[in-house]
């Protein structure tokens, strides 16, 4: 009987019409995808504020290793700009590291954890979800390099003379949008083989430290070990960075700074295709099967 009073009726209507004015608004396109990015990137950037401990033996620990490189060269009498050299490394050993661990094996602990499949049902896209990652973790490794660099400067008395900030921004920028394609599409390459991500991760590590050069020129490696190298966006990056922050880093490059500009945006684009076209895979086949990793049998 009471649902059949007007003022029954009018309360409920405006009852419901509140609440679809006020939370039925469905966010598509493009802001959905940008609020996936920021939701996903805010735990990263309150994660590190809360775990201060953990900021300290990032840097702690990357400079125990730069420590050890730059009295090698000092007692080789190596030329200046190699402690220079070993600093830059040790800053941007921490990209690496924030790649490997915290992009791509990242969609493999999501699935242990159990995380995967509300990732996989939720409406708003997987490229925006590993982007959000990116984003908080670049923020967060970012102060970490700034904070080695900044180290090695007082420690070793490393000066910095930039030719060009317009090349040296765009070199960066250029390294971080191939470095974390690349850790997109390894992210879907090492959900796809399942347990051996673990394996995987830790066989990289140590490889890519020798091969891009983080501690010296990689124009010492021979020519084709460098080239096959720089499919790695940090070996180009370190390399033209190099040449424009150093008076005399031009003779210890690899490439022109202009070449290695180049090959860079080719890169970022080659990477950030693929991982959308793995990420769409990884999508479809949990979608279509109910599986991602194991094969039926």
């Amino acid at each position: 009987m009471e649902q059949g009073n007007p003022k029954f009726i009018s309360q409920k209507g405006g009852i419901n019409s509140a609440v679809q004015k006020k939370y039925s608004r469905k966010d598509t396109g493009w802001r959905l995808f940008l609020k996936t990015i920021l939701a996903r990137a805010y735990p990263r950037i309150i994660g590190q504020q809360r775990e201060i401990s953990w900021m300290v033996f990032e840097v702690v620990m990357p400079m125990l290793m730069v420590i050890s490189y730059v009295f090698v060269y000092r007692a080789l009498n190596a030329p200046e700009e190699y402690i220079g050299f070993v600093v830059m490394g040790g800053a941007m050993t921490a990209f690496w590291m924030n790649i490997l661990w915290s992009m791509s094996s990242q969609l493999y602990w999501e699935k242990e954890q159990g995380n995967l499949a509300l990732y996989i049902m939720a409406p708003n896209s997987m490229m925006a979800i590993l982007l959000g990652m990116a984003l908080g973790g670049m923020l967060a490794t970012a102060m970490r390099a700034v904070a080695v660099t900044l180290l090695g400067i007082w420690m070793f008395d490393v000066t910095f003379t930039v030719s060009s900030y317009a090349q040296l921004f765009l070199v960066f920028m250029l390294a971080m949008v191939a470095l974390y394609g690349m850790g997109m599409m390894m992210a879907s390459a090492f959900l796809m083989f399942g347990r051996e991500a673990w394996h995987m991760a830790n066989l990289a590590q140590e490889p890519v430290f020798l091969a891009s050069g983080f501690y010296f020129p990689i124009k010492s490696l021979p020519f084709w070990v460098a080239a096959g190298a720089s499919i790695i966006p940090l070996t180009l990056g370190m390399d033209a960075m190099r040449q424009l922050i150093f008076p005399t880093g031009f003779q210890f490059g690899f490439m022109t700074v202009q070449r290695e500009i180049y090959i860079l945006a080719v890169l970022s684009v080659v990477f950030l295709t693929t991982a959308k076209f793995l990420l769409a895979r990884v999508e479809k086949l949990a979608v279509r099967e109910g599986r991602i990793t194991e094969s039926r049998r």
